[in-house]
Parts: C-alpha cells; structure tokens; sequence
C-alpha cells in the first residue's frame, strides 16, 4: 500500500483529526466545522456561500483524488457545517490504522498523531497538516484577542481530555515557530480557579497562538479563514506580535482554590491529583522539553501563596449556601462573630488599600478586601435583578457608587469565623463565601510526588491546620 506522505495527504489528515466523526455506517463519515456565529448564513451569508464553495472546489477534489471519496454539506441554523464523506472507505481506513488513528466517534478526542508527526517531513507537510486543524478547530472570532484588539489570537480549540494529543499539536506548532502564547488545559484549576464547587469546568482545551505569529509560519486552505485572518490583523494598529519561545518566557502564577474534582477519575493519571498554578506548570508535569524549568521551580518553592483549600469566591442563593456550611463539618462548626458593616466604610477601605487582608493577622493572613467587594456586588446585583447567571452585569466599581448614591447607610451581615474558613457575607436572599489568604498554614498541605518533582500535590486541610 502507498503510506507516502504529500502535501494534500497531510492536509486530509490534518481536517480528519480536527474534526472526523465516524459512526456505524461504513460508507460514510462527517468532518464537523463548529464555526458557530462566524460560520452563520444569517450572521454573515457571504463567508457562508465562501465556506461552501471551499468545500466543493478545495476539499471535495481533494478526497476524491486521493481517497476516491464524494463530498457534500449540511449546514445548522448555529453556524456549525458538516461535511459528508460518502464512498468506500477503505483507502481513507488503511490510512488512518496506518498513522495508529483509530477511525470511530469523534477522533480528537482520544488521538495521538506522534507517527503522522514523523511523516510530516518538512516544513511544508507541517503547515499542510496545521492548516487542516486549522479550519476545523482554529477560531479566529475577534472575541479571542489578548487583553485589546492589538494582540489578535488564532485558538485551536479541542474537546475530551486528551492532554497527549494538546502537547502533540504544541511541539508541532513549535517546530515550526508558532510558538503557543498560551494553553488553555481542560482541568478545573484553570475553568474553575475561584469555585471548588464548580461542576461545569469540563470546557476543553484551547491552544492560543498569537496571529501575527500564525500568518507568517501557519496555513490555512480555507479563503474564508485566511480573509478572517486578514481581517482581524487590521484591528491591530501597532506593529506585529510574536511569542518568545516557550523556554525563554516569565511566568506569573495566578491564585486558585483546590477543587474537588483534580482527583476526577477521567483526568490522565500523570495529572490526576496534582494541583496547577499556571497552563506551563502542567506542560513541566507532562516532561514537554520546551517548559521554562526554572520558572516553574522558582513557582513551585513559593506555591503556598498561589494556593487556597478554601473557595475564593463562592456565590449563590442563600439556601445552597447554607447546605454547604452545613455539609462540612469543619465550616458547621465553627462559632461565627456576627457583625454588620457599612458598605461605605467597607468601601473607603478598598479605595485606601485594593490589597488589603480583613479579620486575619495584619498583612499575613486574613480576608482580601477586594475579594469581600466583588461579593457585596454580586449580593447587590441580586437584589437588583442585575446578574447573569452568578455573573454581575457591568462594572462593579459603578454597580457599588449606584447602590451608595441610592443609601449611603446600607450595610451587610458578615459572618467572622472563629479560625479563618470562610467569611460569610449575606442579605436576606443570597450569600458569598470568601476564602482567607493564609500562607503560612497553607504550606502544611503541600507535597510534590514521589515520581514527578513538579507535580504539587495539596491534601485536605484539618481544624489542626488552623489553631
């Protein structure tokens, strides 16, 4: 059988992996395109009948060439396409167990392409191959920026939990210097840093490349995503944004809760129970030789003040909260201290100090200010109909000078415990639950795995712990 890798091949494949789903049927498979709004006929017809005429006169010549398979669409009211492959897949089969993909349900989402790798030769098989990806799984919504519109990002988005198949795509992204700005992995410590409680964290991966980066060494065969491309790079007004290689880059940890699930049985087990500061903390675990090792050891001696065992913020209706505190033993129990505080006062104190620590030990432990703030304005966004979802709407610096202007004497029950579990901040409908700052404590509960010395590991915190 004829394995040689060409240009078309490793596209093919590239759009396969991306965005192949096979079922029962042995005759046909489809390639789902999840462009949503940017793919909509009613958001924007012309890319749409564009996305067509690249299906029919890119794509289908190309199957039918190399696969002798035919090609048609079907479109969704969303802006997600389906391309249907229809024909005798065999050739397309032999292909795939060749490369050791296994061609059933949706491919992404246990895949490994480390022997299409090896194939992809040169520079151009690569970039054939990435552009595949690229228009199935490249986003290009403006939406994906980088703090403004100056720093415009393409993001490979994926499904599962394949932490394998996500380094896969980086060291491919990598050889050919597009170096990934950031990763987005598909764990509760980055879908989930402020709620231990958060169920909805299973998000998937995203893999950001700064698009200047991607339009000088990436593809893509699609018109309609190299015109997007295009059209995003003009939003740009300064000069051209590039990632440094990924062993050369600074690193600022971000500060996240434990959550319940970093034991969950469907995360791999070299990153079940393991808790992460920042996305190349987890590329350090998984052994990528493109890690900044230094940075991550220099993180990992000062993790306990990147750590909370505790919700940060922790935001709903007054009765689930309830039933929290009543379900763990070690918040039921605690005698509460219960004060009210004036938001003015409260407010003249982060205005002060944004970093100020309430309730605690002077600047070493206590409550964020800032942290009780973002709080009282959930709990005043609720007493105003003004929340989205658990969300506030608008900025929380006007939403608390518009309740002041409205009363200057309101005031909010809060809840001190005994040893420094949560705070409780509540009105008569909904609550908040803040977690202290409390490093020095914190770092009792840290240990590194005996297998892997990047891998931090926090335990359960006790009463003990606190007193």
């Amino acid at each position: 059988m004829n394995y040689i890798m060409d240009s078309d091949k490793a596209y093919l494949l590239g759009l396969v992996v991306g965005g192949g789903i096979f079922g029962n049927i042995e005759d046909n498979f489809i390639i789902k395109l999840p462009y949503n709004k940017w793919g909509s006929y009613k958001e924007n017809p012309n890319r749409a009948g564009e996305i067509a005429r690249n299906i029919l006169k890119v794509i289908g010549p190309m199957f039918r060439t190399i696969y002798n398979l035919n090609i048609s669409y079907q479109t969704f009211e969303g802006g997600t396409w389906e391309i249907l492959c229809e024909g005798d897949l065999t050739s397309l089969m032999n292909d795939l167990k060749h490369y050791n993909i296994q061609p059933s349900g949706e491919i992404k989402r246990d895949v490994s392409i480390e022997k299409v790798v090896n194939e992809l030769v040169d520079d151009n098989l690569k970039r054939r191959f990435i552009a595949g990806l690229g228009d199935t799984i490249g986003s290009l919504a403006p939406s994906h920026r980088r703090f403004s519109d100056d720093i415009q990002i393409i993001s490979f988005e994926i499904t599962g939990m394949c932490f394998n198949f996500v380094c896969q795509i980086c060291r491919l992204l990598y050889s050919i210097k597009c170096y990934p700005d950031q990763v987005l992995w598909n764990h509760p410590n980055f879908h989930a840093g402020n709620d231990p409680y958060y169920k909805g964290w299973k998000k998937g991966f995203k893999i950001r490349v700064k698009l200047d980066q991607y339009a000088k060494f990436g593809a893509f065969a699609f018109t309609t995503k190299v015109e997007a491309s295009n059209d995003n790079l003009e939003l740009q007004e300064n000069a051209p944004n590039y990632s440094e290689p990924c062993e050369n880059r600074k690193i600022c940890a971000s500060y996240s809760c434990v959550h319940h699930d970093e034991n969950n049985i469907i995360l791999p087990s070299e990153i079940r129970g393991g808790h992460y500061l920042h996305n190349r903390h987890v590329c350090a675990v998984l052994g990528c030789e493109h890690s900044p090792y230094n940075e991550i050891k220099k993180l990992l001696s000062e993790s306990e003040n990147f750590i909370n065992p505790f919700p940060i913020i922790y935001k709903d209706e007054i009765s689930i909260v309830d039933k929290i505190i009543n379900k763990i033993p070690l918040f039921k129990n605690r005698i509460y201290n219960n004060q009210k505080y004036k938001l003015k006062a409260l407010f003249k104190l982060y205005k002060k100090n944004t970093h100020l620590l309430l309730f605690g030990n002077k600047n070493i432990s206590g409550y964020p200010i800032n942290e009780i703030m973002q709080g009282i304005t959930y709990l005043l966004s609720a007493q105003e109909n003004n929340l989205h979802g658990k969300r506030t709407k608008g900025n929380f610096i006007e939403t608390i000078n518009n309740a002041l202007t409205k009363n200057d004497d309101i005031s909010f029950d809060l809840k001190i415990p005994d040893l420094l579990t949560p705070l409780i901040i509540s009105n008569k409908t909904h609550a908040v639950l803040i977690g202290a700052r409390n490093p020095s404590v914190y770092k009792k509960l840290i240990k590194f795995d005996k297998d892997n010395p990047y891998k931090l590991i926090v335990r359960e915190i006790t009463e003990d712990d606190l007193k």
